[in-house]
């Protein structure tokens, strides 16, 4: 699986991240803000993904507005793009900080990522953004999470990030105001698709995912919904029921509350659909649907290579000392693996984190 991830990620990132080096080969952001974990835990890429923010900005309309795409011929505006893909600007200088300590990105577009959450504040209807492609390449299209859940999920990630990057750049004023607005997102966002019990939505993998990994759920909640999240991985035979936002969100929220176990066993077990699957049928690269029916080179499944480092491995980057000046060691043992060896070159010296049984 990890040489898999590798050999999709290299051929997708020949000058600029693109979706697959075949057909498109365009530069869709949600494809690359997926992946920009994997590629910063696998490659020194931090100064390519800088420069191709430089397009994506230079792509903005003075309403805020961006395209899916970058760059682009002045296509990808009003289908393609929204919250889910377009926070690839708050979120990708936020890895590239976490991972390397650089600001660089942070301040260069700190005004083009206020100008988009203004954008995504006059397209709300009280707080709720509901505009995008939402779990994109989903077994079944007609389940998805909703939209409006992804999508006004990002935008509280992003006034949470705008927040954060304001008091980094002395914007004291917008701190306050981006804090209180992003308060405001999650009051809605819980009034909108908290049904009880544990459940958002219609208790899609992806929609409880979404909530715990963007931390949307209250502490009074949490327990209930990370059982519910159990429960639908194990009740689908621990297959995957999501998309790409969801091979992000859901591997990662069962990891977080204590179920690493669980989330290994969605990523390698063989049946379709899922990753091994694809091995199991000659893939070489991940493919764009489960069912392999479009492009066999796409990277936006490939979260897991850097959930690997991550939750196997345990190198963990912290926010309050980025570029891993402080090391957090948290390795996890599953069941079915007798060892890992990780190497991962930091930008202060390579770490190795190994456990066997």
């Amino acid at each position: 699986l990890q040489k898999c991830t590798m050999c999709s990620y290299i051929g997708n990132f020949t000058g600029i991240p693109t979706d697959c080096p075949h057909r498109e080969k365009n530069g869709w952001t949600g494809d690359a803000h997926l992946a920009t974990e994997t590629g910063l835990f696998n490659y020194d890429t931090a100064i390519a993904y800088e420069h191709w923010l430089d397009t994506i900005i230079d792509l903005q309309r003075p309403n805020g507005q961006l395209p899916g795409i970058a760059p682009s011929s002045g296509w990808g505006y009003n289908w393609g793009s929204g919250p889910a893909w377009d926070s690839a600007i708050f979120l990708i200088p936020w890895y590239i900080y976490l991972y390397t300590g650089r600001v660089k990105a942070i301040c260069k577009h700190y005004d083009a990522m206020k100008r988009y959450l203004d954008f995504c504040t006059s397209m709300a209807d009280d707080n709720i953004v509901d505009f995008g492609l939402g779990d994109w390449s989903h077994l079944d299209m007609e389940r998805i999470a909703p939209v409006a859940l992804t999508s006004t999920a990002y935008y509280y990630v992003d006034a949470l990030l705008l927040a954060r990057f304001a008091t980094m750049t002395n914007h004291d004023t917008d701190q306050t105001a981006y804090t209180k607005l992003a308060a405001e997102i999650k009051s809605s966002f819980n009034k909108s698709f908290y049904r009880g019990n544990g459940v958002y939505a219609n208790g899609e993998q992806t929609a409880l995912g979404c909530a715990l990994y963007q931390d949307l759920v209250e502490e009074s909640e949490k327990d209930k919904v990370v059982s519910r999240l159990v429960d639908a991985v194990k009740n689908n035979a621990n297959r995957p029921d999501f998309g790409i936002l969801g091979a992000k969100y859901v591997p990662r929220a069962l990891a977080e509350n204590e179920h690493v176990e669980l989330a290994y066993k969605l990523i390698t077990q063989p049946d379709f659909p899922g990753w091994v699957n694809w091995l199991k049928q000659g893939a070489t690269t991940f493919w764009e649907k489960w069912d392999g029916r479009a492009s066999q080179n796409h990277i936006m499944f490939g979260d897991i290579s850097a959930w690997f480092y991550q939750y196997l491995g345990g190198i963990i980057p912290n926010a309050e000392n980025p570029g891993f000046k402080h090391l957090i060691i948290k390795p996890n043992t599953v069941e079915e693996l007798d060892w890992i060896n990780v190497k991962y070159k930091t930008p202060v010296g390579t770490v190795e984190s190994r456990w066997d049984k």
